[in-house]
Order: structure tokens, then sequence, then C-alpha cells
């Protein structure tokens, strides 16, 4: 019986360094999602941001939309809207406009957005920023289930509002949302049993609240007569590999110190220190990255599983450390050599080796017993003359010359 299968996908924000044509950029986050499809990763979620010049999708439905027509089977959720930003119901009837679109792949990850410049440029608070997702998200939950919501706040008002459509998806398209460090995401999900999207799995801090983050949530869905649902979890983290651990090193020298200098100046995260260490020795020591081979990024998945206690799909946060033929090489020998062993999709093909390796010598008396019996009705109709010596001699009849 085949054990059970834990999905694979990408967390796709994205990261586009300075100096890299943006068009070019975009298609190629489309092409990447093209490449998982065909190797049959389940998820791609796209993220919403509209400052700072690295990450470039500011519209997560308008790209899902675009890559939808371009795939055929993997799932496409938004990684993640940034409730504050959007009126409840607008946001709520392109969603549910996109799970009609997708025939039931979109899924919807909410967070209360991630770039305090992107809140600045709006004129929201970044103290008000979690209070405002929990408010939309009540309302987006309830407007997607199909019902009539009227709710009056010091930034949205909503009037008997309520979808055209009736939700393709039943009950619901399904709602993630964000977490890292905070216990603000695990009681959100926790309130409307939604699937919890942690970010941040593999940072020290993200990796060392992962349980308590689920206690947080399953408590709070127990108050509320909700369940969480572990399938539903996600968990993030970066990943390059390649052959061999020098080549997975000598690959991510393209890009690496952008991507660090984009964390450490702009979205002030100090994912390695700038104290002369080599980053890379950094990243690998501490957890927070594999960078190496199909074993390494095996054993990181199975120590998430372990610190977890379980989840339902690893992501990886996409990056641009290396080329792109490497990047999409990587991405090959993840659903290659590391997907097959958290899927059991060898099991039942290496017990069928094993029982035909241990029954071999039955089967070959048995297939040499059939030879023989045809050979020696051939003798008895025509004789030796045309049967080659060495099957004479494996029958006891003659000798090879």
């Amino acid at each position: 019986m085949a054990g059970t299968k834990l999905r694979f996908g990408a967390f796709i924000a994205p990261f586009h360094p300075l100096g890299d044509n943006p068009t070019l950029a975009l298609e190629r986050d489309i092409e990447l999602i093209q490449h998982m499809d065909r190797l049959g990763y389940e998820e791609a979620w796209i993220g919403e941001h509209h400052s700072a010049g690295y990450e470039l999708i500011a519209s997560p439905e308008l790209f899902i939309a675009t890559v939808a027509e371009r795939t055929k089977n993997i799932r496409l959720g938004t990684g993640v809207s940034s409730l504050p930003y959007h009126h409840p119901l607008m946001l709520a009837d392109r969603i549910n406009q996109l799970d009609h679109i997708t025939r039931g792949r979109v899924m919807f990850g909410v967070g209360p957005g991630a770039l305090p410049s992107d809140a600045f440029m709006m004129g929201i608070p970044v103290s008000a920023q979690r209070d405002r997702m929990d408010e939309s998200l009540d309302v987006i939950v309830a407007l997607l289930r199909g019902e009539t919501v009227t709710k009056h706040t010091d930034w949205f008002v909503c009037n008997e509002a309520r979808l055209q459509m009736t939700p393709y998806s039943r009950p619901s398209v399904e709602i993630c949302v964000a977490s890292q460090v905070s216990p603000t995401g695990a009681y959100a999900a926790g309130r409307h049993g939604a699937g919890l999207l942690s970010i941040g799995a593999t940072n020290a801090g993200g990796f060392n609240a992962l349980s308590s983050n689920w206690a947080i949530a399953e408590d709070k869905a127990k108050e509320a007569g909700k369940t969480m649902d572990r399938g539903a979890w996600r968990l993030v983290g970066p990943v390059h590999i390649a052959e061999t651990r020098e080549q997975a090193r000598a690959d991510v020298r393209f890009g690496l110190d952008k991507w660090l200098y984009y964390f450490r100046e702009v979205a002030a995260l100090p994912l390695a220190p700038d104290d002369g260490t080599d980053p890379v020795d950094a990243l690998i020591a501490s957890g927070m990255a594999v960078i190496g081979t199909p074993d390494d990024a095996i054993a990181q998945v199975e120590r998430l599983q372990a610190q977890s206690g379980g989840f339902g799909a690893f992501l990886c946060m996409d990056h641009n450390w290396a080329e792109w033929d490497k990047k999409k090489k990587s991405y090959e020998m993840l659903a290659r050599y590391v997907a097959p062993k958290f899927q059991g999709l060898n099991e039942n093909r290496d017990e069928s080796l094993g029982w035909a390796s241990t029954n071999r010598p039955r089967f070959m008396g048995e297939a040499m017993m059939a030879v023989g019996a045809r050979v020696a009705a051939h003798i008895q109709d025509k004789g030796t003359e045309n049967i080659r010596p060495e099957i004479l001699e494996a029958m006891g009849l003659g000798k090879k010359e």
C-alpha cells in the first residue's frame, strides 16, 4: 500500500534583482510554472507586491489567469493576497471568478501585507494591517461560501453584499492564511478552519514556532467549532540542488548575493550574517536553505516533518540564485528524486522488484523447463540437426564443440 502523498510546489514572490529585464523576468515566472506542471508539481503560489523593485507581480489574480491557460493540472494560489489593500467584496468576486475560470484549480492565500512601503503608499498604518486582515477575512470567508454580508468598519462598508455567482468549489475555494513567527496567522486560520501557509518555516524563528503555531490554530479552531487539517498546512523553504554539493554551491554564486542584499537592506530580514562569513556556509549551517543534493533536500523535509508533527505540502521558496537552466534542473531533480520519497511512488515498484528477485530461481527453472519441453518436441519431430550445440549441452543431449 502506497504511503501518504506529501505535495510539492513553489512559493513565487518572486525575487528578481535589478538589471534584469522585468518583462522577461515575468515571462520566466510563467515558464517556470509550465515546467513545474510538466514535472507533476501539485501547487504554485503567487505573491502580491507593489514596491521595492524585486517582487514584480502586482496582481496574483492576473498572473494566475494567464498561467492557468498554459498549464493542465497544477493548482494555483495567491501567495498571498494582502487583504488591507482591497475592498473585500471586490477581492472575493475576483477570486470567485478565477475559481470558475480554472475549474477549481485556484487557491486563496491571504495575509496582512509584507512590505511596509506598500502600506505607506496607500496610507495604511502598519499597526492597522493585521486588524484589517481579520476584518476583511471574516467577510471574504462568508462571501466565498455564498452568504450575504452587511458589515461597516472604519475602512470599508458592505451593505447586503453577496457574490453573483455560486462558488464553483464547494463549500468554497480553499483558503490559506500566511504565518511566520507571530501567532497572528495561526489565530486567523483557526477561527475559520483555514489552511496555514508557513512562509518562514526554515528560518530559525519560524522553524521553532511551527509546533506552537499549529497548536494555537487547533485551539482557536476548537473554540470556533472548526477543525484544522494538517493536509492543508504548507511549509516554505529555499532549495537549490544539483548532482553534487560542490556543483550546487557553484550554481548559487550566480545570484545569491543579490537575493541576500534585498532581505538585508529592504525587507530587513537578516537571513545570513553579513560579517564576512561565507553566506552559503551560513545558510546551510543554520538549516535555512538546502544548497546541495537530493539527499540534502530529503533530509530537510524529514527535519520539517519531525519538528511540525506532519504537514501537507512543501513549497520551494522560489529564487534566482542560479542561472535559468540550472534553476530548472534543480526543480527537475527535486521532482525526480525527492518527491517520490515522500509520495510512496516507488513502494510498489520496490516490492515488485524484491518479489521477482527472491523468486528468480523458481521462475528461471520454470522458464527453462518450458523451453526444454519445446526443444524436446522439436527433436522428436525433426531431429537435432538445426539445434544449437549449447542448447543440446544444456539439455544433456550433447557436448559443445
